[in-house]
């Protein structure tokens, strides 16, 4: 069985090269590093135990990628993670900023029965409560083609989809801006001099948000 370690690396991984929007995608370890707060050293030596145990494919300089287990076991890892994190807001009540954290822990140590029985319990969801897709029982993920803010149409009636910001502060700002998975909005106009997007949300108040967060928020049209 892999350790929690393991799981966390491939995990992360998977994450790189969904962000890529490429299974072939290389993540740099240094990227590795940052994001799991360790030393670039540390990294480096898992990464290779990974390649031993024909988990990733390893290139000195040339960054790392999924093998087919590697990704397979990454999914399993992903699946549990957002699974519980609908647990815990659907069922427990929990703000959706602050069950991040705990998926993280409790993820390395739900079973697989356990876990199909929430799969089960909260009919079978597809995504997460912060929009993002939760893998299938065999590992499948379904990446829908949305636009952020910055990018989508102009004048349409929009619904955010996804927040892809898990930071607990910018999730307490998008749920106080009434911008949460689900809620309506128009984007009326982008300002590229003030780096500022102007919306009008389903309840009638306008509000402008900056280009950086604005960035993290995708959204799909009303009747997609």
């Amino acid at each position: 069985m892999p350790t929690s370690t393991v799981e966390d690396y491939l995990k992360r991984i998977l994450l790189e090269q969904e962000r890529a929007e490429s299974d072939d995608a290389r993540v740099p370890t240094g990227r590795i590093a940052t994001a799991l707060d360790v030393s670039p050293g540390t990294v480096t030596s898992m990464v290779k135990a990974l390649a031993d145990g024909g988990l990733v494919e390893y290139e000195p300089y040339g960054g790392v990628r999924l093998t087919v287990a590697g990704r397979q076991l990454a999914a399993h890892v992903l699946r549990r993670h957002r699974l519980i994190e609908l647990f815990l807001v659907k069922v427990l009540k929990m703000d959706w900023s602050e069950v991040h954290g705990e998926a993280e822990s409790l993820e390395h140590a739900v079973s697989d029965r356990v876990l199909e029985r929430i799969d089960e319990m909260l009919g079978h969801p597809k995504v997460d409560p912060h929009g993002d897709p939760i893998p299938d029982a065999a590992g499948a993920i379904t990446q829908p083609l949305l636009d952020s803010l910055l990018d989508c149409p102009i004048a349409l009636p929009l619904r955010v989809a996804r927040v892809s910001d898990q930071q607990p502060e910018f999730l307490q700002l998008v749920a106080g801006r009434g911008l949460k998975p689900g809620s309506g909005l128009t984007v009326l106009r982008r300002d590229p001099s003030a780096a500022m997007v102007e919306l009008r949300l389903a309840s009638g108040e306008s509000m402008s948000l900056g280009e950086r967060a604005a960035s993290k928020i995708f959204v799909e049209t009303s009747g997609g």
